[in-house]
């Protein structure tokens, strides 16, 4: 009996280990503030700020220039006139003059039903916790009066607003969401960028004379709480002079405790260095990944600027929105979800059903998304369209682990799913999701030591049974759950003391 409680001591104490080595959240530790030296190797020690990793869901914004001719993508301009794209050329030809530049589009991006409040209105009702807007995309043209980009800011042309500080300050104004920026290292046709390149990077007149100085205005004129990074693939992160403006952000910053960064920070640095990794666009690997990340994907199949040569079957569904959500934070990601607004400054009505389904399913199952942590599987054994969670607040007296149904039993209305595992092994599954109090002779998930609910029917009982490690649940009466405006995934909250 002694040797068996050191064997479940020494297990539990090889899982807290394990776990540890999974970045779910970390506050500042207290006492003498850590500084970060500009080096990869001290600033991948910062511990992730918490609000981030409990977040999960985020908005992203491109709106820009590109939003006037509403064509093909956000890369228009270099797809016209760099890679000389025939669809694009067909598109100009066909509806302006011949002369005309990508600059004139300028005059015609008017934002004149912008409305700052109703967007954080919407972004609130979305259940998005954050919120990313493009300060500056590839094409240079930045959405606040930039002392270093004259003649080619929203103060200056278009608008005639600092749409970056009406955004930021109503967010702040009327929600709790926390306000991040979009900047582009990286312009097409900056002279400066040109040079630079001409010289092959051996000096870095674009970085010094233009990023630095944007990028330390952003910060300390609007208080970003994300720096989302772009344009890592031009140039290394030596030329960007990248590791010295994070240690500063870490540092000295007026957001030196809440900030979070990216990994888009000069070539190679993508899913190696950053408080997050996005890795790739619509990075999604379905596994669980050790290292905080970031899924940012598309409302709009493959633009991130507003377009209108669209069909309806280019817009993700409210269904297939959900499935990412789920996935992604089974897998210890957040989404950032990107909606491109138009011209106008009017956000389509088929972007906003898409933001307001999705929050009234996180207004119900949201319990099982925000503030959670990976549970020790992330897909169902047997079922493929299960997914699993578990929540923060489990304590060494019970564990809470939520299941994400993704499709609907139509045909028997009942589910059987194993979130302990298909092959358990009672000294080893048993002890590492921290179940070791139990008495390892009888079945684990049983009625004295397991509750079964479903979020949204909290007031109805669940039918249940359990052989072994499946569990048997029996869906309510499907018209009682439509009744609730249960649709997308279901969520079973399963406690087990």
């Amino acid at each position: 009996m002694v040797i068996m409680k050191c064997i479940r001591c020494l297990i539990h104490v090889v899982l807290c280990v394990l776990l540890s080595k999974v970045t779910y959240s970390s506050g500042q530790t207290p006492g003498r503030r850590t500084r970060y030296e500009p080096k990869w190797a001290s600033l991948d020690q910062r511990p992730l700020p918490r609000w981030y990793d409990e977040a999960k869901v985020g908005i992203f914004l491109h709106y820009g220039v590109y939003s006037v001719p509403s064509f093909g993508s956000e890369w228009f301009w270099t797809n016209w006139k760099n890679l000389r794209n025939p669809d694009y050329i067909r598109f100009m030809q066909r509806n302006y003059k011949p002369d005309f530049t990508y600059q004139q589009f300028a005059g015609d991006f008017t934002a004149e039903l912008f409305n700052a409040t109703q967007w954080a209105l919407l972004f609130r009702d979305s259940g998005a916790r954050y919120v990313v807007l493009t300060s500056k995309h590839h094409d240079g043209y930045t959405l606040w009066p930039s002392k270093h980009s004259f003649g080619w800011n929203s103060m200056d042309v278009g608008p005639k607003r600092d749409i970056i500080k009406e955004l930021s300050a109503a967010i702040r104004d009327v929600s709790n969401l926390k306000f991040g920026l979009y900047y582009s290292l990286f312009e097409w046709f900056n002279r400066l960028w040109i040079d630079d390149k001409l010289h092959l990077l051996m000096q870095q007149h674009f970085v010094d004379y233009k990023v630095r100085p944007e990028q330390m205005d952003l910060v300390r004129e609007y208080l970003p709480e994300i720096i989302w990074s772009d344009g890592d693939w031009e140039a290394p992160a030596k030329y960007w002079k990248s590791e010295e403006f994070i240690a500063w952000l870490y540092n000295d910053s007026p957001v030196r405790d809440t900030v979070v960064t990216n990994d888009r920070w000069g070539f190679g640095t993508a899913c190696m260095h950053g408080d997050f990794y996005n890795c790739a666009d619509r990075f999604n690997p379905g596994v669980l990944q050790t290292h905080k990340w970031e899924n940012a994907f598309t409302l709009d199949r493959t633009s991130w600027g507003q377009r209108f040569d669209v069909s309806l079957s280019d817009f993700l569904t409210s269904k297939e929105v959900i499935q990412e959500i789920v996935i992604t934070v089974s897998c210890n990601g957040n989404v950032l979800i990107n909606v491109g607004p138009t011209k106008f400054g009017t956000i389509l009505p088929i972007f906003e059903e898409r933001l307001r389904d999705m929050g009234r399913w996180l207004n119900i199952n949201g319990e099982g998304v925000y503030g959670s942590i990976p549970w020790i599987y992330q897909n169902d054994t047997l079922n493929s369209n299960v997914w699993y969670t578990r929540g923060r607040q489990s304590t060494n007296a019970s564990t809470i682990i939520y299941a994400f149904v993704l499709e609907y039993p139509y045909d028997t209305n009942e589910l059987d799913i194993y979130p302990l595992g298909k092959q358990i092994n009672k000294y080893g599954n048993v002890i590492l999701t921290g179940l070791d109090s139990l008495n390892v002779d009888s079945e684990i998930l049983n009625k004295d030591t397991t509750q079964v609910s479903m979020l949204g029917m909290e007031d109805t009982k669940i039918e249940w049974s359990a052989s072994h490690n499946k569990l048997h649940i029996t869906f309510p009466p499907k018209h009682h759950i439509d009744k609730r405006g249960l649709d997308y995934a279901w969520t079973f909250k399963i406690v087990i003391v």
